[in-house]
């Protein structure tokens, strides 16, 4: 039968008739896999790895950058820095507060005072020279023009700083009794203190992100070893409130003594959630005496109009007519 195949495909192809199909069905077969192997999916571990390399060269391009800049920016480091350590901390504190935790904050933040200024100042300085005469100019016109702006450069960045500190600690204020009474549904349901922070800063991220980082942040130090009660303090600084301030040294103590945080947690989380209703209560008791102020001076000058518009209108004109 062999034979009687080899003589046919012989007949029809030629001598070479067999190596010719036998070619013909190997590229089938290669055309017919080529589907199957596009459609594979990939190896989870060659996936793995391969983001594990890009994370890696990210953080390698990550290091290089911040190494230029920082070689960059220390070159002038004893200009942009304060030479005081006092005055040095409690900056370093005030952008922490206000959530700049870089290592180049300090730098960037007085180099910005010291672009702005200056810059300002030249731009003040040319719209003097430009378009106001300096013969007709008093000195209070002077000084608004050319010393204004760069006055306005130099404190623009601690104005920034201090109103991005102060609206992160009303975020952190507002997000603390929830994340209270989070944190104590966790460890009642088992779970250690440690464990209860992190899943809290997971479920508060959408609301309240600084109040998040931070506990973000006191975990993976936890973690890395470094001792409980630094770890809360810390934060309490960082934070610059006086409910986490409090909040951790009720744990300090807690530790201390042997005492239960979960009932440590219950009475504090009750205590914020009054806090909350006080301050909500003070702030709408704060609304009528504004009210009445706005509203004195946006209807009495127009009723005033009103009133007293017709007899002035009449009594200039009587005058007129006896005239």
């Amino acid at each position: 039968m062999f034979d009687q195949i080899n003589t046919m495909i012989t007949n029809v192809l030629g001598p070479a008739g067999p190596l010719i199909l036998v070619a013909g069905l190997g590229i089938l077969l290669i055309l017919s896999t080529i589907p199957f192997i596009m459609n594979q999916k990939p190896d989870p571990l060659d996936k793995l790895k391969e983001d594990g390399k890009s994370k890696m060269d990210a953080q390698a391009r990550a290091v290089l950058r911040d190494k230029k800049r920082n070689e960059k920016l220390n070159k002038y480091a004893q200009f942009l820095e304060p030479q005081d350590e006092k005055e040095l901390s409690e900056i370093k504190l005030k952008l922490i507060q206000a959530g700049y935790r870089s290592k180049d904050a300090v730098q960037i933040y007085y180099f910005l005072q010291f672009a702005l200024g200056l810059s300002l100042l030249a731009a003040g300085v040319t719209y003097y020279l430009l378009f106001i005469d300096p013969e007709t100019a008093t000195m209070n016109t002077k000084l608004m023009y050319i010393l204004g702006p760069g006055v306005v450069g130099y404190m623009g960045p601690k104005y920034w700083v201090n109103k991005r500190m102060a609206a992160r600690q009303e975020q952190i204020q507002n997000g603390f009794p929830d994340a209270l009474d989070m944190m104590l549904v966790c460890v009642e349901a088992g779970q250690s203190m440690e464990q209860a922070i992190l899943r809290v800063a997971k479920e508060i991220r959408a609301s309240y992100v600084a109040l998040a980082e931070e506990f973000e942040i006191i975990s993976h130090e936890m973690k890395a070893g470094k001792d409980r009660t630094q770890v809360l303090n810390d934060m309490g600084e960082r934070c610059g409130s006086q409910d986490v301030s409090s909040f951790v040294t009720m744990l300090n103590q807690a530790q201390t003594f042997g005492t239960s945080i979960s009932d440590a947690l219950r009475v504090y989380a009750s205590e914020m959630r009054d806090k909350r209703v006080m301050r909500a209560e003070e702030a709408a008791n704060k609304l009528p005496t504004k009210m009445t102020l706005t509203t004195m001076m946006l209807t009495v000058p127009p009723l005033l109009i009103i009133l007293v518009g017709p007899s002035a209108v009449g009594i200039a004109n009587m005058g007129a007519i006896t005239q």
